[in-house]
């Protein structure tokens, strides 16, 4: 068990290292068995000195896993719940980024797999490449962009 000092010293150096929200850290001080109380302490002194930001956290979560992970929307929402961020902050950080950007992950990325995929034809192909990309989180509406697919009756399975 760590002291109150010890577990302060220990997080803002991690903090200094890279971005963490106040979910981690208070997951880590639970690991050590800190107290309650002292968390809430060791949480407060750390939101004060700006060592733990949840929204600065969330930006560079979303940009991150755009852009290395080649996520979508969806996976980074879901991401970023699992971690505790508040939905205000989910919401206003998912709005700034803009559907082109989604885009420049997408294009490359179905252009990539489609090639990888056997299908009989062009429809099973797309649906393919539908379910891949929907897996990665992205919108049905950025897909169909992608894809170029006119018969959206064909398509109503993946709606939702």
């Amino acid at each position: 068990m760590k002291t109150e000092q010890e577990a302060y010293l220990t997080l803002a150096a991690l903090c200094a290292q890279a971005e963490h929200c106040q979910h981690e850290m208070l997951e880590k001080m639970r690991r050590w068995e800190v107290p309650e109380t002292v968390q809430a302490r060791v949480m407060a002194k750390l939101i004060k000195e700006r060592y733990v930001d949840d929204e600065r956290y969330a930006q560079a979560f979303v940009k991150d896993k755009i852009r290395y992970n080649k996520w979508g929307r969806r996976k980074v929402e879901q991401g970023l719940w699992q971690k505790r961020i508040d939905e205000d902050i989910r919401k206003r950080v998912l709005d700034e980024v803009d559907d082109n950007e989604y885009l420049d992950v997408l294009r490359p990325l179905l252009k990539q797999k489609r090639k990888t995929i056997k299908a009989k034809n062009d429809y099973e192909l797309n649906q393919k490449l539908m379910r891949f990309a929907m897996g990665r989180g992205f919108t049905f509406n950025l897909i169909r962009q992608c894809l170029d697919v006119e018969e959206p009756e064909d398509l109503e399975e993946f709606e939702g």
